[in-house]
């Protein structure tokens, strides 16, 4: 769990950079998402570890709370805590949550079963789905205030996330999932390839933080170089989404084309 916990930090420190450095005003700043402010994705990444810090060391107190969340409007929950805020005390909030989120993950069994809004994780591939989030969220960030970050190896994760999601996927757009395998070769910002599956006639290649894009619904894929070939593969990749929840809408092309 040690390894897994010290990117997440990493990639925690990463995009404080970023959060810390902001002008007041710009707290308030839109970004792609619609309707949510940069403190909006600040305060759904700080509410949903605390839900993460809570699936891990109280089951039943998760389940319960879930519950509740689904009554009073699921994910748009989590922006309201920050809207009430100043910018210093949420960003403070964050960091608290982050920390104890760390710490609490770092004792954990990696062989124990976590419960979440999809399907139940592996302790490692929980922490490994909140370096996800925290890295697309930080995007929605890194595009509002026009800021930029080099890609890392921690990209590997999202990814790796990406490639395991496509049965769940499949299943929340409630279309069968072919039979048929997806190659997915990426080059990493290291110029490693990094692969997942065998080379066939359906395959997913180009760079990892195109994919990563893709995945996480923060470009369309028409704003990726993605080289997708074989109709299982270009199937996938219109519906493939690495995060928990009902289906997510994507990014218009031609939206957001920086990096």
């Amino acid at each position: 769990m040690n390894a897994i916990c010290d990117d997440l930090t990493a990639e925690h420190d990463d995009f404080d950079r970023i959060v810390g450095a902001l002008d007041v005003d710009e707290w308030d700043l839109a970004t792609p998402s619609p309707g949510w402010m940069v403190r909006d994705q600040i305060s759904h990444l700080w509410f949903f570890d605390q839900r993460a810090l809570l699936a891990l060391t109280d089951a039943e107190g998760f389940a319960a709370d879930t519950a509740v969340l689904m009554k009073s409007g699921g994910t748009d929950t989590s922006i309201r805590p920050g809207r009430e805020m100043t910018a210093a005390a949420l960003l403070d909030a964050w960091r608290a949550g982050r920390s104890a989120l760390v710490a609490a993950a770092r004792g954990v069994d990696p062989a124990a079963r976590i419960p979440w809004y999809g399907p139940a994780m592996g302790a490692r591939s929980f922490i490994t789905a909140r370096l996800m989030e925290t890295w697309a969220h930080g995007q929605d960030v890194v595009d509002a205030v026009g800021a930029s970050r080099e890609p890392s190896a921690r990209l590997r994760h999202v990814a790796h996330i990406g490639v395991g999601a496509r049965r769940y996927s499949y299943r929340i757009n409630q279309l069968e999932l072919p039979d048929s395998d997806v190659y997915v070769g990426l080059d990493s910002p290291a110029g490693e390839l990094w692969e997942w599956g065998t080379p066939g006639a359906d395959s997913v290649t180009g760079s990892a933080i195109d994919f990563c894009l893709a995945v996480t619904q923060r470009r369309a894929l028409a704003d990726t170089s993605l080289t997708i070939r074989g109709a299982s593969a270009v199937e996938w990749m219109s519906i493939a989404q690495a995060f928990a929840g009902g289906p997510g809408k994507g990014r218009d092309v031609g939206a957001f084309r920086g990096r």
